[in-house]
């Protein structure tokens, strides 16, 4: 299995200001999810950032780091700016790994390239989560996922779906039975590198714009998207600063804080 992971990493972000250097037990948050990545099967690591001040905190790792444009949207925008410098073929690989995920276990990233592997015929691949606790299904910032039983994307949305037609206003609590039904997507992608060529030049979509959701886009232009329940459970990625010490506390209480 041959893939490549690269890593969108922005310094500016509103709600965590230089969020990448994020200090974690000793080493920038960056420097985390890079160990990450090296850990999976990707036979090459790509930090892309806008600026030079990530580069050189990476200065001591062994990983490439590759400078793009500080004017790119998203970390898809700047992934098509590397997979154009660097050569690479339409049907290589390509595993979009989140700056702000510094515990993502790499069987995440091993998975969602094997789905495209097995699957010559689908160009992009992505993970979901069983949600557990009522308050993340009606969470906006907690995107949702629809998948049918060969595991097609169906929607993706930041409101409550499915929605229990007749059983809640928005404020009940759901059984165990009933959050079964709801899965949170984990963003990670696996990509076909000429899809993200394409991409890139597809106008925003109507639905994208609606839920600010960048998938959502490459579903309104025909596009397959494979969704398959982690293996291994990912948690939570780093947003806000509550996040950031959660993440700490975490590494801190099981010994990972090397």
């Amino acid at each position: 299995m041959s893939f490549n992971v690269v890593i969108p990493a922005r310094f500016a972000s509103s709600r965590l200001p230089g969020k990448p250097l994020a200090d974690i037990h000793g080493k920038p948050m960056i420097a985390r999810v890079v160990e990450r990545a090296q850990m999976s099967d990707a036979k090459r690591v790509i930090v892309a950032t806008d600026d030079q001040i990530i580069v050189s905190a990476l200065s001591d790792m062994d990983c490439e780091v590759i400078l793009t444009s500080k004017e790119h949207r998203s970390g898809t925008d700047r992934i098509a700016e590397v997979i154009d410098k660097i050569e690479l073929a339409d049907d290589e690989i390509v595993i979009n790994v989140q700056g702000d995920e510094p515990l993502l276990p790499p069987e995440n990233i091993n998975q969602t390239a094997r789905m495209l592997v097995e699957r010559p015929d689908v160009n992009i691949s992505t993970l979901c989560v069983q949600i557990y606790e009522s308050e993340d299904v009606f969470d906006p910032n907690v995107v949702k996922t629809l998948m049918d039983k060969k595991g097609v994307s169906l929607y993706y949305s930041r409101a409550p779906v499915p929605w229990y037609r007749g059983r809640f206003d928005g404020s009940q609590e759901l059984t165990e039975d009933e959050l079964r039904a709801y899965f949170r997507h984990v963003g990670i992608y696996g990509y076909r590198a000429g899809i993200i060529r394409q991409f890139v030049k597809w106008p925003m979509s109507s639905m994208e714009k609606l839920e600010s959701l960048e998938q959502l886009r490459a579903m309104e232009n025909g596009e397959i998207i494979l969704c398959q329940v982690a293996e291994v459970e990912p948690p939570h990625g780093v947003d806000t600063p509550a996040d950031l010490e959660k993440i700490r506390a975490y590494m801190a209480n099981n010994g990972e804080n090397l």
